[in-house]
């Protein structure tokens, strides 16, 4: 059955790697449930995590989840030790703190950009989660942990992107980083849709001149341009036969 259980989050992995470019290490946010059914089926997590999701990981946490289990009193002060020990995320509740629930569906938004695994064994926070389309969830099932398997939202999601009805998150933000380093932003595109205006220019002087009557002179012969003269020289006989002076002629 492990080894079931490792081909199955293999594949899941990777569906979530092609299609929502999840990247490690794996960010995953825990709230206090999942760390007191750890505690009570003592599974290491900083352990055994890594080993599952075969990749390097970061826990995370938020203010909310902490201050949950502060109020909840002893009882989840094994839970709370746990969770204390994980990286603390910035939440936008830090002067009023609201339920894990709603504090960790807040972290994910609409489109979970940050790419975060969430693990809870908060039945009104899975529901959740199964919302939002590109979001892992990690739960504890007879004493190991599981990832389940991608929610429908996802699968649609999936489905609408490869037939070019949407365009995925991943796809986005490489558009928006491509942007960035090129230095275009959108007013540049406005401004590059704009035509652009000539401005008037004086008419050219040449075209000003009024044309001569006539037609056109002909040109005039240089005196370097004139032929020279070829001089023949004829030789001329004697009655003797002898040849005498030649005589000049022109031609």
């Amino acid at each position: 059955m492990g080894l079931k259980r490792q081909k199955q989050a293999k594949k899941t992995i990777s569906f979530y790697k092609y299609n929502f470019s999840f990247r490690e290490p794996f960010q995953i946010l825990f709230d206090g449930t999942f760390c007191q059914a750890a505690l009570k089926n003592k599974i290491q997590i900083k352990e055994q995590m890594p080993k599952y999701l075969m990749g390097e990981v970061q826990l995370c946490t938020t203010n909310c989840a902490l201050k949950e289990l502060e109020t909840l009193g002893k009882e989840l002060y094994g839970a709370k030790i746990i969770l204390q020990r994980f990286q603390v995320r910035r939440c936008p509740h830090f002067k009023d703190p609201v339920p894990a629930s709603e504090c960790l569906l807040s972290m994910l938004g609409e489109t979970n950009p940050h790419h975060y695994f969430v693990a809870t064994q908060d039945h009104t926070l899975t529901a959740g989660l199964k919302k939002i389309p590109g979001v892992p969830l990690l739960y504890i099932i007879l004493n190991t942990m599981v990832l389940d398997k991608p929610c429908q939202t996802s699968l649609d999601h999936v489905k609408a992107v490869q037939l070019g009805e949407l365009v995925s998150p991943a796809q986005q933000q490489s558009i928006c980083s491509l942007k960035e380093e090129q230095g275009i932003s959108q007013k540049d595109g406005e401004r590059q849709g704009r035509k652009r205006k000539r401005k008037r220019s004086n008419p050219n002087p040449l075209s000003c001149l009024k044309k001569r009557k006539g037609g056109p002179t002909p040109p005039k012969k240089t005196e370097q341009g004139e032929k020279r003269k070829r001089i023949r020289r004829k030789k001329r006989r004697t009655e003797g036969g002898d040849m005498s002076a030649p005589a000049v002629t022109n031609t």
